[in-house]
């Protein structure tokens, strides 16, 4: 007998072992793996989380440093305004610029010039300068916004140093450019705070203007004011126009991946970029995870070399099985020179041995046998009768017995192979397994059904033959005489059918019979019933179970569907397409049980020959079958 091979045949057992230590080992690995990962990405997550924040807090106090500067200019556009910029009214005014300057250590400078950018007021005490070229002058010349505007960073002209500037329109009463007052920062200001903040060696924190222009930087500070970062991801790409975020990218500067958070200022058109470098940052986690992973290694190789000497184990004793199995070198000959496959099965209904010709037989070759279930690809159906048939042989009712069965196929669906079954015995006569050979008989099986479906089946319509119509009516005869039930039977003849070959031609012929047959079966709706071909262009119906009332519904829908096909017959007329005439009969076991089957043909067929005595086309119902007296129902 063969089985359906286990994926476990495949892999001999020290293999299965070796792979189950490389799985575990594979496994200890993965997971440390993971755990890693997982760490790092906390690290990173929480440095997203702490550089956000600071940059919320840097631009709070940036925010705050602008309020400043602009709290101090606006008091001087409302007294310019008011008291104008006469002498008098500008040296009061020059008094208040350096008594507030002084006041507020953060502010470089307060500056007030006239419309024609010179400069009447200073807390630094030069007023001979032209502001005319600046760019806050030119911004508030062309604009009649009375905001606060933040210009681009800009160098003193005394001291060369950076400055952040914050300035307002004043105007003159006709609404005209009046001038403006200035306030500055120094960029360093700015810079120094930052370095309070520890970002790493390579972290930094800058502020820039809504233009990308850099205001102010953590270390490096005279080097990056007033770089266009305009080009950078930061500005150009729509996910990060956000308020705030946090993005990974690589530094134009050095080309380091970097985390970086970003705040944008609702107030002011301001941006604070807080960054770390990303390997900085992971340097910690990296050693220790290197350390861990280290110690994992260790312990993986150590479980790799115990699985080693396991294997080696199971190898050597596979060895010795061999060693066994080489006694049975006489038996293999024997087995592997038979074209049938030959099996040795054991106690436990596995499989210990198989022949070549298993591959020819079942598709499978010994290797993929040996092992395996010797039962476990025998049909549901069939496989109640084998194990019967092992348990006779495991209780010593027979020592040899043979027997048909199918089973799967590696490249087929399913086979039919015939077995035959030898109990082989311990020295002890205690039962040791099977020797089972095996052929494959499935064309012989499909031969032997090929033939029996020919013997009841009419080879044009695919209707029973009149050999199985008899057959069939003797039996259903029998049952219901037995049952007390009757049975009905309808005769159909074409009408006119010689002419319409002799019209149409033979295959016209053949397609006409092969249509009424369709039509035959489809009314043949229970399992029980049986539409056969009785010869020529005559059918036969055979209805169990049925009364005249019955058999009569059921001929008048044949007769009603054979016109429904409209098959063109020109001879036939009037109609003008192929039509039938059915006679029926009806045994009743109640009212004659001396007739026999064949008189329920005979009042079947006379019903027959009434109707197309009437003109065809229609149905002529016989009277129960127990005299010969006939009615007629027309159809």
């Amino acid at each position: 007998m063969d089985a359906v091979p286990y994926k476990a045949s495949l892999t001999p057992l020290p293999f299965r072992a070796a792979a189950f230590v490389m799985l575990i080992c594979a496994a200890i690995l993965a997971m440390n793996g993971w755990r890693e990962w997982t760490a790092r990405a906390t690290v990173l997550k929480t440095a997203e989380v702490e550089t956000s924040n600071l940059a919320r807090a840097m631009m709070q106090h940036a925010e705050d440093s602008i309020d400043l500067m602009d709290a101090s200019i606006l008091g001087f556009v409302v007294r310019l305004e008011t008291e104008g910029t006469g002498p008098e009214a500008l040296a009061n005014i020059q008094r208040v610029l350096l008594a507030r300057k002084a006041s507020l250590d953060r502010i470089r400078s307060l500056i007030i010039c006239d419309e024609t950018g010179r400069r009447i007021a200073s807390s630094t005490g030069s007023a001979d300068l032209n502001l005319v070229d600046r760019e806050y002058f030119r911004h508030h010349l062309q604009s009649t916004s009375r905001d606060a505007f933040i210009g681009p960073p800009m160098k003193s002209r005394n001291e060369g140093d950076w400055m952040v500037t914050v300035s307002r329109r004043f105007n003159h009463p006709d609404g005209s450019f009046a001038g403006l007052v200035l306030a500055t920062m120094g960029a360093e200001y700015f810079s120094e705070f930052y370095r309070q903040f520890d970002v790493g060696a390579h972290g930094t924190i800058a502020l820039l203007g809504a233009d990308g222009i850099i205001k102010a930087r953590r270390l490096d500070n005279v080097a990056f004011i007033g770089r266009d970062m305009s080009a950078q991801p930061l500005f150009q790409e729509p996910l990060l126009h956000s308020s705030h975020g946090v993005f990974y990218f690589d530094a134009p500067t050095d080309g380091m991946l970097r985390v970086s958070s970003y705040w944008r200022s609702d107030r002011f058109p301001l941006v604070v970029l807080a960054m770390v470098q990303q390997d900085e940052l992971l340097a910690p986690w990296r050693h220790t995870a290197i350390a861990r992973m280290m110690l994992v290694l260790v312990s993986v190789f150590l479980i790799a070399i115990i699985g080693f000497f396991l294997v080696r184990q199971l190898q050597r004793g596979q060895r010795m099985a061999a060693a066994l199995a080489a006694k049975e070198a006489n038996f293999r000959v024997l087995a592997e020179g038979s074209s049938d496959m030959v099996t040795r099965i054991g106690s436990d209904e596995r499989v210990q041995y198989a022949s070549p010709s298993s591959v020819r037989i079942v598709g499978w070759s010994p290797d993929q046998l040996i092992g395996t279930a010797a039962l476990g690809g025998i049909n549901k159906e069939d496989l109640p009768g084998v194990e019967q048939t092992i348990g006779a042989l495991k209780r010593g009712e027979v020592e040899e017995t043979r027997l048909s069965y199918r089973t799967r196929h590696r490249e087929k669906s399913e086979i039919w192979v015939e077995t035959t079954l030898r109990a082989a015995r311990t020295v002890n006569g205690e039962f040791d397994g099977v020797v089972a050979i095996t052929r494959d008989v499935t064309e012989q099986k499909h031969l032997e059904g090929r033939l029996e479906t020919l013997a009841i089946e009419d080879g044009l319509t695919g209707l029973s033959n009149r050999r199985r119509f008899d057959e069939r009516l003797q039996e259903e005869w029998a049952r219901a005489s037995r049952e007390r039930k009757p049975l009905a039977l309808l005769m159909i003849d074409l009408d006119h059918f010689k002419e319409f070959n002799d019209a149409y031609g033979h295959p016209a012929g053949d397609e006409c019979l092969r249509s009424i047959a369709r039509i035959l079966t489809a009314e043949a709706k229970r399992s029980m019933d049986l539409a056969a071909r009785y010869g020529g262009e005559e059918f036969a119906m055979l209805l169990p179970n049925t009364d005249a009332a019955g058999c009569a519904r059921i001929g008048e829908r044949i007769l009603r569907e054979i016109r429904r096909a409209a098959i063109p017959h020109r001879l036939n007329i009037p109609s003008g397409v192929v039509t039938g005439s059915i006679g029926g009969a009806v045994f009743r076991p109640d009212a004659d049980r001396s007739a026999g089957h064949v008189s329920l043909i005979e009042a079947a067929d006379q019903a027959l020959y009434t109707a197309k005595g009437d003109g065809r086309d229609r149905l002529a119902m016989a009277a129960p079958v127990r005299q010969l007296s006939f009615s007629s129902i027309a159809g």
